[in-house]
């Protein structure tokens, strides 16, 4: 008798956010699941983990759902450490992270612990695949659970090469219906920076939201921020390897050694 699939899932919202419970439920019937999930908000970490205070494991119960369910009071890279080194009876063939709260498409997956967790995954010799929705205010999840179980469907009979996760992002709602799912490039936009200074009420000095606003570029016709504007979903393949800039090491090699070793 063949093993069903063991799936890990996770994301960066928190155990109790609504988009993990979707996700859990988009894949339930297809493989046995166990989530281990940040015990709140940590949107945003991207690969940080945590060395300075220890980390606390708790049983948790959903409501209305018979999910073996974990929370760690740490970042997403935390949990899959956890989950793969403490908490899981076996190694998973895939780990899930999301469903996130708005977009990591582009450049984000730089800043993003939802796909951080897949990243961590993928140094362990896991694939994953991070999912997002465009929607950050008042997002519905239920309509993206039947392209979920299929990508997650294709991923388990058609193994994602070594050191490869897929990052898929879901449009916005009022691009419509979502018109079909496209395998593409990454684009360049990403959340940038956008300070807010306000002033302490008694001392009156200076502190600063961060806050955040879209840098955009001219994308390519073929990448995920375009074809999301056109109310497609994407799926693209990131690499975590090498990240060796080989071209310089060619072209500056002799030029650098001899500048620098002086003797």
């Amino acid at each position: 008798m063949t093993e069903r699939p063991f799936i890990l899932i996770t994301n960066d919202d928190g155990v109790h956010a609504t988009g993990i419970k979707h996700l859990w439920q988009a894949v339930q019937g297809m493989a046995d699941l166990a989530v281990v999930a940040p015990a709140g908000e940590q949107s945003a970490v991207s690969l940080s983990i945590t060395v300075r205070h220890p980390l606390h494991i708790a049983k948790v119960e959903w409501a209305t759902l018979q999910a073996s369910t974990w929370s760690v009071n740490g970042t997403p890279a935390d949990c899959v450490k956890l989950a793969l080194n403490v908490i899981l009876p076996r190694r998973p063939q895939l780990i899930l992270s999301g469903i996130n709260r708005g977009t990591n498409a582009g450049r984000n997956v730089l800043y993003s612990g939802t796909v951080a967790a897949v990243m961590e995954g993928v140094m362990h010799g896991i694939p994953g695949i991070a999912f997002s929705l465009g929607d950050y205010f008042n997002p519905t999840f239920g309509h993206v659970e039947s392209f979920i179980a299929l990508i997650v469907d294709y991923a388990l009979k058609h193994p994602l090469p070594d050191g490869t996760f897929l990052n898929v992002n879901f449009p916005k709602s009022e691009c419509g219906p979502i018109k079909g799912v496209r395998l593409t490039n990454q684009g360049k936009e990403y959340w940038a920076e956008n300070p807010e200074e306000r002033h302490h009420p008694a001392e009156n000095h200076p502190y600063y939201w961060l806050g955040s606003k879209l840098a955009q570029f001219d994308e390519q016709t073929d990448c995920d921020i375009t074809w999301l504007k056109k109310g497609y979903a994407t799926a693209v393949p990131i690499q975590i390897g090498d990240l060796t800039s080989h071209k310089h090491i060619a072209a500056e090699k002799q030029n650098f050694e001899s500048f620098v070793n002086l003797s």
